[in-house]
């Protein structure tokens, strides 16, 4: 079958479109990846990553061999690289930055270099190549505390933390270059993501590879901090119906699933599907600034492009944990040398005495 497809700029048939993915060896970014691979067999993918402590090739170990597939190693902030890369592609989907928050509050200057100044040099070289379209992977976080309403895509940006403000800074940047210089560019602002391959530093995969290994599960404050959770694959066909979607340059859309709960939900839960005992629970410090409500509406994502969420919470978990379960040489391998030793300043200190 030929594949023809349309999107302003872009117009290209039989071969495939050819897609920058920067960050494509992280969680999410990998996703995408695996995900694009298998619903289009002729599109081609171009994976520029850092490989940071959190890219991971070993979540792309079954694209390699493919020959649509490339992998590169390098920094959005090398203008040289990027440009060299871009010049030969249709579209670039930026998932790259430095993304947890506690990092960011103990060390902000990569933070701001990856995800606000790579954002800048990867917005100029697709300006200067005439890109088709650019997609910037945002994040709730950009709007802070969503307070009794969940957010709207023009609510007011108030981050909380620097990994919020360095990408507001480049959600704002990708605007301002639609605005100013007619780059397509669209952004996503996406809630809290969770499934296979997660780095475990976040939220679910520590709480599921803690509790595997009945240690504590180390919950901030009383956990009752409230967030969307949306199954990362719901959040990929997202992008992807973004992707091939015309008239919506310069455009944001939330992307979440409108399913809200709380880190001690979530605890709790995991502890009952794995069938382990409350005890594991451990509450510590809370971290500053530490937002209580994420949510936002997606009202314009669903009837403009038609989206919804296709796993439910229950569902996505069980998915989740299974994989973790499954899957135990993967998270082991990564769970030692650096993490052990930045697990041992994020809350060897922290814990106290109460537990559940």
């Amino acid at each position: 079958m030929i594949t023809i497809y349309r999107i302003t700029g872009i117009e290209r048939t039989g071969k495939g479109m050819k897609i920058l993915v920067t960050g494509g060896a992280g969680f999410i970014g990998s996703s995408y990846i695996r995900y694009m691979l298998k619903k289009y067999p002729d599109y081609k993918i171009v994976n520029l990553d850092k490989l940071t402590y959190a890219g991971n090739l070993d979540n792309l170990s079954n694209a390699e061999g493919n020959i649509n597939y490339r992998f590169v190693r390098g920094d959005i902030a090398d203008t040289k690289l990027v440009d060299d890369i871009i010049k030969d592609v249709d579209v670039v989907i930026n998932f790259a930055a430095e993304t947890h928050v506690d990092r960011s509050i103990s060390d902000p200057a990569d933070f701001i270099m990856t995800d606000v100044y790579g954002t800048y040099v990867l917005l100029e070289a697709s300006r200067r190549h005439g890109i088709g379209r650019f997609i910037q992977i945002s994040t709730d976080e950009v709007y802070g505390d969503a307070g009794e309403e969940p957010s709207e895509e023009d609510a007011p940006l108030m981050p909380r933390s620097p990994y919020a403000a360095s990408k507001a800074g480049a959600d704002r940047l990708a605007f301002s270059f639609w605005a100013t210089y007619k780059t397509p560019a669209i952004i996503t602002r996406c809630s809290n993501n969770y499934g296979s391959n997660q780095y475990p530093e976040k939220m679910i995969p520590l709480f599921v590879t803690n509790a595997l290994e009945d240690k504590s599960l180390p919950v901030y404050g009383d956990g009752k901090n409230t967030r969307d959770w949306i199954f990362v694959e719901d959040h990929c066909r997202a992008i992807d119906i973004i992707l091939h979607s015309n008239g919506i340059e310069g455009e944001v859309f939330n992307i979440g699933s409108g399913i809200e709960k709380s880190i001690l939900e979530i605890a709790e839960m995991i502890l009952d599907i794995l069938g382990k005992n409350n005890d594991l629970i451990e509450f510590v410090e809370d971290r500053p600034g530490h937002v209580i409500r994420h949510a936002v509406k997606t009202e314009k994502l669903r009837s403009v492009l038609g989206w919804q969420p296709s796993i439910d919470f229950q569902t996505g978990m069980e998915r989740t944990i299974k994989w973790y379960k499954e899957n135990e040489e993967w998270w082991r391998k990564i769970k030692s040398g650096e993490y052990l030793e930045y697990y041992k300043r994020m809350y060897g200190d922290r814990g106290r005495s109460e537990s559940r």
